[in-house]
């Protein structure tokens, strides 16, 4: 499938916005839009390179979906580790490669008394950027910001693609969606990486790769994030899923 400028779609980053452009005025916001395309190196489901990013540029802007500062500009990957606490499994350090500590994350223990399960993103400042809570009764996440859980806050929510599924997905809607299309989702694969899509579509903005290892019970994960994607998003996305 090729698109209105005639571009294969794995060059689009936003792909409803170039139609949606492309259909209601055509010409001169056609050309402004060529300059939003955000080419960056995707991979397929088998780990195939798609395009070379050392001869794109990356979009002059970010798509900030937690804040504008977690939008690393191109032309390479944010890698980030994740590495899960020896004492508590569900908390975890997230750091650059250069052993930089990016985020943290604390959750509460689930008991009788408090069964909701709550997990909070912080900052390498320790100020609070994300609530996420999951739902007692399913397996639907919310999250807030800050420490948040106002329906004003809302980031987004993520739940399961479909009850009958052989590798598992999900679904993530942005606060503001009120359409069934979602606008992120999620696909295991057998090898054990997960993968961020933008909606229904094939263009790969997150993995999340297997373990890098275990020493001394400190499990490791290693995510890459394309250029202009907010990497605490992604992050919070993650720690949905519960590695």
């Amino acid at each position: 499938m090729r698109l209105g400028l005639g571009l294969d779609p794995l060059l689009y980053l936003y792909v409803s916005a170039c139609m949606e452009v492309e259909e209601d005025s055509g010409g001169r916001e056609i050309k402004e839009l060529e300059k939003r395309i955000c080419v960056m190196m995707f991979w397929d489901d088998d780990g195939v390179q798609q395009s070379n990013m050392a001869n794109q540029l990356s979009p002059p802007f970010g798509t900030p979906i937690i804040a504008h500062q977690y939008c690393a500009p191109g032309p390479h990957p944010v890698d980030l580790i994740i590495t899960k606490e020896r004492s508590r499994a569900d908390n975890f350090t997230v750091t650059d490669t250069n052993g930089n500590i990016v985020f943290t994350v604390k959750s509460n223990l689930v008991s009788i008394v408090k069964p909701r399960k709550h997990s909070f993103l912080f900052d390498s400042h320790g100020n609070p950027i994300v609530h996420l809570r999951r739902s007692i009764q399913n397996n639907v996440w919310k999250a807030f910001r800050g420490q948040s859980e106002e329906s004003r806050d809302l980031i987004f929510t993520r739940h399961n693609s479909s009850l009958f599924q052989l590798r598992l997905k999900f679904d993530v809607f942005l606060a503001n969606n009120v359409t069934d299309v979602c606008d992120f989702k999620i696909k295991s694969s057998w090898s054990g990486r997960w993968d961020v899509y933008i909606g229904d579509s094939n263009i790969l903005v997150a993995q999340i790769n297997t373990k890098l290892g275990t020493m001394f019970s400190r499990e490791k994960y290693m995510v890459s994030v394309f250029p202009n994607i907010d990497h605490a998003f992604i992050v919070a996305l993650i720690l949905t899923l519960q590695l």
